[in-house]
């Protein structure tokens, strides 16, 4: 009885050890997706607004990029970020179909 015990001690440690080396690579990626999502929010923001004083020849592209960008925003604040991420690769996009040629 006692070596099953030190047998599930030792799987204990060592299950306590490993989700706790991967927690930490957790947060690095974490970082780094969050780093990312705030970049392209703060770039595609700058990029609406400029081609809304600029003149657009799309509404319907520029209104998109604009409700891709407030989703953006709401799925930064619950750190879903790489849903952040897309969206916001996305509004770039439309915002790109909505400037004058």
């Amino acid at each position: 009885m006692s070596n099953i015990k030190k047998s599930m001690f030792k799987l204990g440690i060592l299950l306590f050890l490993s989700s706790f080396i991967f927690s930490g690579c957790s947060a690095i990626h974490s970082a780094k997706l969050q780093e990312q999502c705030s970049s392209g929010l703060a770039i595609a923001n700058a990029e609406l607004n400029k081609a809304k004083v600029q003149g657009f020849s799309s509404t319907v592209a520029w209104t998109k990029a604009a409700a891709l960008l407030a989703a953006a925003t709401i799925q930064q604040e619950f750190n879903k970020f790489p849903n952040c991420i897309n969206k916001v690769a996305r509004a770039r996009y439309h915002i790109k179909r909505s400037k004058r040629k």
